[in-house]
């Protein structure tokens, strides 16, 4: 089979190599799939430049943590799926501790991956196999983010999204089916004008008005919000702490801003709201998140597809950040 290979101690993406390698293994509690579509998150252009957590990857390593397929084989023991099953491998793994695809396991950029049948969830029906590339990390890190972290979102709430990447999108989308209003920050006004699309109230161009929570605020007629998804990080918390209203949360997803920033967390105290550090989630919010995708009829957002051949110009485009929603690669 074909894969694509972060190698060892890898710098950029200039470095990544398409090779021939056998097919994995498979145990009694192991599943074959066939990889249709994978998509590319922020984690992935960290794990090529070898600069995530851990540094450069110490193996020569599959990239990429998001895919789906179908199910082409399964070992004596599975129970779970079957083959023909339409499926999406969760970013966790299965073990002790979970380990994450892509880093430090192996990920789906391949044509065949090898997974546990606990780490996999069928698809809806719905979905193409783009749009289902699109769920393991930022779409269950989007549903932890509202749903499973401190107090549910609900009807009425107000959500600030920071950005119209992949999490944030996705978390539009949430909770916009989920009753509640939505406000956006964005780089543009292009951009910004799909997330009205998507069905955000309103948007804020922080290039246009750095002080993005001050106009949060006055769009709220100064009550301010009830949940903040935030992927700045440090660079960005302190404004999200102060976008927020009496008993709010912040949802920590990210660091796109930088690392480091104001972060007193002096705001939290004033309006009694709390602070939540998101890394993804497990098989269950994906199959919850799953549920409410096929009831709300839920579509990810594709910003753009590209060939298997071209997966490197996939990691160009999504450095550019010139995208909304999700980059995929199909296999």
């Amino acid at each position: 089979m074909r894969a694509w290979i972060v190698p060892t101690g890898c710098k950029g993406v200039d470095e990544l190599r398409l090779r021939e390698r056998p097919d994995p293994p498979a145990g009694p509690h192991d599943v074959v799939v066939r990889v249709r579509a994978t998509s590319l998150n922020y984690r992935d252009q960290a794990v090529v430049a070898g600069q995530y957590f851990g540094g450069a990857v110490s193996r020569d390593t599959v990239p990429l943590s998001d895919g789906a397929g179908d199910v082409l084989s399964v070992g004596s023991a599975v129970s779970r799926v079957k083959p023909g099953d339409r499926v999406a491998a969760t970013f966790f793994q299965p073990g002790t501790p979970p380990a994450a695809l892509g880093s430090p396991l192996d990920g789906m950029l391949a044509e065949h991956v090898v997974v546990s049948e606990d780490g996999l969830v069928t698809i809806p029906d719905h979905l193409t196999y783009e749009e289902a590339a699109c769920l393991p990390c930022a779409g269950v890190t989007a549903w932890h983010a509202l749903f499973r972290a401190g107090r549910s979102v609900k009807a009425g709430d107000i959500v600030l999204v920071l950005g119209t990447g992949g999490v944030s999108v996705a978390a539009l989308q949430l909770a916009r089916a989920a009753g509640a209003r939505v406000i956006a920050t964005s780089s543009s006004d292009e951009k910004g004008a799909r997330a009205t699309a998507l069905g955000a109230s309103d948007v804020v161009n922080y290039r246009r008005t750095p002080e993005w929570e001050q106009e949060v605020r006055r769009l709220t007629s100064g009550r301010g919000v009830d949940c903040v998804v935030e992927i700045g990080g440090a660079g960005t918390l302190a404004r999200s702490m102060r976008s927020l209203g009496r008993s709010g949360k912040i949802a920590l997803i990210g660091f796109l801003a930088g690392r480091d920033g104001d972060t007193n967390p002096t705001p939290l105290m004033m309006t009694g709201s709390s602070l939540h550090g998101i890394f993804v989630g497990d098989r269950d919010m994906f199959e919850e998140m799953n549920r409410a995708l096929i009831v709300n009829r839920i579509r990810p957002l594709v910003d753009r597809v590209f060939p298997f051949e071209e997966a490197p110009a996939a990691y160009h485009y999504q450095a550019s950040r010139a995208f909304v929603g999700k980059i995929v690669v199909t296999v």
